[in-house]
């Protein structure tokens, strides 16, 4: 029989033996858990947004409508209206894994991510309203107060979330199964395992090691035998492998003798090659295909960018057309040259396309030498410090968007001479050039705007684009178009 040591600092049970190990006895009910298991966490999360949802949209109709004619009929129309936000909202945070414990701990995360979905909701619907040509079925007032209040609301609930969250962990608070541990003699590896487990709840009743006998050869039947002999009138709940991948093929046996337990058997892979478990993957016939790199976007991805980029673009330009105007006759005015500057650059797969900017500096370069402008540079006119600085020296760019050399949004394109530069300068500088080129983009919302006079701080905006690449969606795109107006607002580096 192959020996078991306890693990003192996970073990929390009486001296009587494992029958007395309760999930939560009373004692850590009264003085340390919480009700509520790890695992469960998600489902709260869900069910607080849709209670906040339908809780401000009955505010909202109560408020405005309720002292004005039947309450009964506002109250059927605020639970109605309710109802499909929550399904809209709920889902769209759902696809983008924003309820996981993980990320309700990113609580910058959540707040951009929970006002861009809203934001979208709202717009979704409000085009529906307009479309259907029922506006005058909803209270305007009780529509902005819901909008207000919702999105207030929800934010306040991310932020008390995380905080929970992470006392939950921290204290060891949650409440937790019953576990038996079996892991590899990987000291490292095993403690973060332990203390994953700890903190998530989980009581380690005992633990078994896949190497308990020096010098011997591993038996999976004999270890099973061990496991199966401790758990059978015990009240484990659940078995826990937590082992190298690699060492799969010593395994089988142990986990097909582990069937006649009525628990669930779990696997944790652990070491270096567990990262591949974090990879992205989808079926090849009857084999699993594990992502490595992202590849193009789809047809219908690649359908979806450009169908945004020429309904936001053309929007723009029609909307934004006295503004270009009186822009252009203040550069003639201002000093002698060309409206529009126009430069050489490198657009998706190393393709060069022309570029179209407002003029804002008094030299037109073009070439193998292009000196990047910088603070106070004095080749930049009086009337183009104030269009660098509020970034309308870009607008001209919709024309490339609708052209499709680029997209509204994407790694921010360079001129030939420093495209080549730091290609020969940061390692996988090249990999941005898998996406077309951006009027904006993740790097840009993160404040790396303006000249690049170090390796570093193109090292960053390279980090920043292939993230963006290797995480692109329509949804983040329309989150980095919302929040591309309050980083022009803060002006960072912007020469």
């Amino acid at each position: 029989m192959l020996q078991t040591e306890i693990s003192s600092n996970l073990v929390q049970r009486d001296a009587g033996g494992p029958g007395n190990a309760g999930v939560c006895d009373e004692t850590q009910w009264r003085g340390r858990k919480w009700p509520i298991q790890y695992d469960s966490v998600e489902l709260f999360a869900i069910a607080a947004d849709v209670a906040i949802i339908a809780g401000s949209s009955v505010l909202s109709g109560f408020f405005y409508n309720l002292l004005i004619s039947s309450s009964a009929e506002y109250f059927s129309r605020s639970i109605g209206s309710a109802i499909v936000v929550s399904a809209l909202f709920v889902s769209l945070m759902k696809m983008r894994g924003m309820y996981s414990p993980t990320e309700l701990l990113a609580v910058a995360r959540q707040i951009r991510w929970t006002c861009t979905t809203w934001i979208t909701v709202t717009l979704i619907l409000a085009g529906a309203v307009f479309a259907l040509k029922i506006g005058s079925d909803f209270s305007r007032g009780a529509s902005i107060f819901f909008v207000t209040t919702g999105l207030l609301c929800l934010v306040g609930h991310r932020k008390v979330t995380h905080s929970l969250l992470s006392r939950g962990l921290t204290e060891k608070r949650f409440c937790g199964r019953n576990i038996v541990l079996i892991t590899d003699d990987v000291s490292q590896d095993e403690a973060i395992l332990a203390q994953a487990l700890a903190e998530t709840g989980s009581q380690v009743t005992t633990r078994f090691s896949l190497d308990a006998i020096s010098g011997a050869p591993f038996s999976g039947h004999a270890l099973a035998a061990s496991v199966i002999n401790f758990v059978r009138g015990s009240d484990v709940e659940e078995i826990l492998i937590g082992a190298r991948p690699e060492r799969w093929s010593d395994l089988r046996d142990l986990v097909a003798d582990l069937r006649v337990l009525p628990f669930p058997v779990n696997f944790i892979p652990i070491g270096t090659t567990a990262d591949l478990f974090r990879r992205p993957r989808r079926e090849l016939g009857s084999a699993i295909c594990l992502e490595l790199q992202r590849g193009l976007l789809t047809p219908l991805e690649r359908m979806a960018k450009r169908v945004l980029d020429i309904v936001i673009a053309g929007t723009a330009l029609i909307s934004l057309l006295p503004l270009l105007a009186i822009v252009a006759i203040a550069i003639k005015v201002d000093s002698p040259g060309p409206v529009l500057f126009r430069q050489r650059r490198c657009g998706f797969n190393g393709k060069s396309f022309q570029i179209r900017k407002f003029r804002t500096m008094s030299v037109l370069e073009d070439g193998h030498l292009i000196v990047q402008a910088r603070g106070g540079d004095k080749r930049i006119t009086r009337l183009g410090v104030w269009l660098r600085k509020t970034s309308i020296d870009e607008l001209p760019q919709l024309f490339n968007v609708l052209d499709g050399s680029m997209s509204l949004v994407g790694p921010r394109p360079h001129a030939d001479a420093h495209d080549n530069e730091f290609d020969e300068l940061v390692q996988n500088y090249a990999f941005r050039r898998r996406m077309k080129p951006g009027l904006t983009g993740w790097a840009q919302v993160h404040g790396c705007r303006g000249p690049t006079p170090t390796p570093e701080s193109i090292e960053q905006r390279v980090e920043f684009d292939l993230w963006y690449i290797d995480n692109w969606s329509i949804s983040l795109d329309l989150a980095i178009l919302v929040w591309t107006p309050i980083e022009l607002i803060r002006a960072r580096n912007a020469y």
